[in-house]
């Protein structure tokens, strides 16, 4: 089998029939394997599939659907390993779930930085550098100076910035927030501001950070998890030799965590 690819992307855009978009989708996947979230807020996907295949699936996909994803970014990298075995396109409330009713994306506002300018607030003494993932991803790996929120669980995060909220503030401290594609930041940077907090969010997640810039082990310690059979990345997102074994090492719900993936994407 030729050498597979794999591409993350999202867009938050209003879609009326989500449900009508999904089937259009799952007509268009043959030969890719993954995950795609359709909903009323947009659309989220993490797929693989051989270099053209994949290609003209991306062409396609934003040309398609009255262009309503034209301009969508897709953040590729190459694999050793075979990221998906199977390919599912669900339809769900939110393509993210941020466990607080009524938060929409930030979109495209100034809380968004590119990598360059991430690089910089990482240096400032008045920025918190505060991871937005799970903890186990944290110990895997996490930008130089950044928080560890110590959540199991997305939907945990807003108690995490609610304790912290008025103490930043009144240290007059900026939050430069990271997640691993980007998606989680842009839920909770919107809901953040609403805090009254000041927020920067980096464009493309850690995934774009290493896909930007070639020395990006400067700021990083570690690997990159991602949430396919690959595990871990680095920073020039070549697969490494983590296991998932190793990356769930010390995470409660391990277990749970290693059966579902399992499950959900089963060994062909």
């Amino acid at each position: 089998m030729s050498e597979e690819v794999h591409s993350s992307f999202y867009k938050f855009v209003d879609l009326p029939d989500p449900t009508g978009i999904a089937e259009v989708l799952r007509t268009m996947v043959e030969g890719l394997g993954g995950n795609i979230i359709v909903a009323q807020e947009g659309i989220s996907g993490a797929i693989a599939g051989e270099a053209a295949v994949l290609h003209a699936f991306e062409e396609r996909l934003t040309r398609e659907f009255d262009g309503v994803f034209a301009g969508m970014g897709f953040k590729h990298s190459a694999c050793v390993t075979r990221p998906f075995h199977l390919i599912k396109v669900h339809v769900k409330r939110e393509i993210v779930a941020f466990g607080v009713h009524g938060v929409t994306a930030a979109g495209d506002d100034a809380s968004h930085i590119s990598p360059e300018g991430f690089r910089e607030l990482l240096d400032r003494p008045d920025v918190v550098v505060l991871d937005n993932r799970n903890s186990f991803e944290f110990r895997l790996g996490a930008f130089r100076g950044a928080i560890d929120p110590g959540v199991d669980n997305f939907r945990d995060f807003p108690a995490y910035v609610q304790a912290h909220a008025l103490e930043w503030k009144s240290a007059g401290k900026q939050i430069a927030m990271y997640c691993t594609g980007g998606i989680r930041c842009e839920k909770t940077a919107a809901w953040m501001q609403e805090q009254g907090l000041t927020v920067y969010q980096l464009d493309g997640g850690i995934l774009n950070y290493f896909q930007s810039l070639p020395d990006a082990d400067r700021d990083w310690r570690g690997e990159c998890f991602v949430f396919d059979k690959r595990i871990a990345v680095d920073t020039h997102l070549q697969e490494t030799a983590t296991t998932a074994e190793e990356a769930y090492a010390g995470d409660e719900s391990s277990a749970w965590r290693l059966a579902r993936a399992r499950r959900l994407d089963p060994e062909a």
